[in-house]
C-alpha cells in the first residue's frame, strides 16, 4: 500500500466513502422520529422498540407511568401543557404524537412538524377494543407493524395466563388512587383498570358514575360500606400517606383495619397495553400473596 500514489490513495477512499452513502439503510434503522407530549402514546413508542425524540415531563413519566423507562436519548421536552417549542424544533421530528387533551397546542406544533390527534377512551366505546386499534394506529405511523400485533398478542396472552392464576375466591375490588388525603380517584367503567379486571374475570365494587377516563373523584367516606377489597395504586401525593396513618376515617376501612389492604405499585390509569399488562401483572401477584396469607 505504501507504493500507491497518494493522490490515487485519495481518490480510491473517495469511491468508497461515496459507496458507502449509497447503501440502503434497513428499514428497521431508518424510523420516523417522533415526539409526543402524550404519556399514553410514549409508553406505547417504547413497547414497540421506538424510541421517542422527545417527551414531555420525562421525570413524572416515571413517576407515574414507571415502565416502560423511556431510553436515555429521549429528550425531556417540559411540561406537558407548555412543551418547550424550540427545543421540540431542534429535534426535527418528522411526526408530533398527541392526544386530544393537548388539541389546543396542535396549530402551534403543526409549524414544527406534521401533528397526529390519536384518542382513547372515547365514552360509549368499549375500552379493550381501543387499545388495540391505538397499538396498530402508534405502530403504523412509527412503521413498527408487526411490532404491534405482537404486543397485543403478547398482552392478552399474558392477561389469560395470569387470570388462571388468579385465587378460586376474590371478593369485588375497590381500586383508588389518592388525590390528597382526603379524596380518591375510585375506578370504574370505561377505565383501563376495569377493562383489565373484566379480561381477568373480575368483579369492581364500584357501580358509581365515571368520567370519560374511567373514574371518579370522591371522597374517602364515601368507600365507607362498600364490602370490597381495597386496593390503592401509588403514588401518593406528598405528605398523604403519614396523614392517612392519623386520619379515623381512613383506619375504619375495613381492608385497612383488617390489615389487608393491596398496595400497587405506579400504574398509569389512562395508559394503553404497556399499561394493561403491568396492572394485571402487579394486581394478580397481589391477590396471590393475600390468599397465601403473604
Amino acid at each position: 500500500m505504501h507504493n500507491v500514489p497518494a493522490c490515487r490513495l485519495r481518490g480510491v477512499l473517495a469511491v468508497l466513502l461515496v459507496s458507502l452513502t449509497l447503501v440502503p439503510i434497513p428499514r428497521a434503522l431508518a424510523q420516523p422520529a417522533i415526539a409526543t407530549l402524550d404519556w399514553t402514546l410514549a409508553e406505547t413508542l417504547v413497547a414497540l422498540g421506538a424510541t421517542p425524540a422527545g417527551v414531555a415531563q420525562v421525570d413524572a413519566y416515571h413517576a407515574w407511568v414507571s415502565a416502560p423507562r423511556l431510553p436515555a436519548a429521549t429528550v425531556d421536552l417540559g411540561l406537558r401543557s407548555q412543551p418547550n417549542l424550540e427545543l421540540l424544533a431542534s429535534l426535527a421530528p418528522e411526526r408530533i404524537l398527541i392526544s386530544p387533551m393537548f388539541a389546543n397546542l396542535a396549530p402551534r406544533l403543526s409549524r414544527i412538524a406534521p401533528v397526529t390527534t390519536l384518542p382513547l377512551y372515547t365514552p360509549g366505546r368499549e375500552t379493550w377494543p381501543q387499545l388495540r386499534e391505538l397499538t396498530r394506529e402508534v405502530g403504523r405511523l412509527a412503521e413498527r407493524e408487526a411490532a404491534a400485533e405482537r404486543l397485543i398478542t403478547k398482552t392478552e396472552e399474558r392477561l389469560e395466563a395470569l387470570r388462571r392464576r388468579l385465587p378460586a375466591q376474590v371478593p369485588p375490588l375497590l381500586v383508588v388512587q389518592f388525590m390528597d388525603e382526603r379524596h380518591v380517584r375510585v375506578f370504574g367503567a370505561g377505565g383501563l383498570y376495569q377493562a383489565v379486571m373484566a379480561r381477568l374475570g373480575l368483579d369492581n365494587a364500584w357501580r358509581g358514575e365515571t368520567n370519560a377516563w374511567g373514574f371518579s373523584l370522591v371522597g374517602i367516606e364515601q368507600l365507607a360500606g362498600l364490602e370490597a377489597q381495597l386496593v390503592v395504586v401509588e403514588p401518593y401525593p406528598v405528605g398523604v400517606e403519614a396523614a392517612l396513618a392519623d386520619s379515623g376515617l381512613w383506619q375504619q376501612q375495613p381492608s385497612v383495619r383488617d390489615e389487608a389492604l393491596i398496595t400497587l405499585p405506579p400504574v398509569w390509569s389512562f395508559g394503553a397495553l404497556p399499561s394493561a399488562q403491568r396492572f394485571a401483572d402487579h394486581l394478580v401477584t397481589a391477590l396471590e400473596d393475600t390468599a397465601h396469607g403473604d
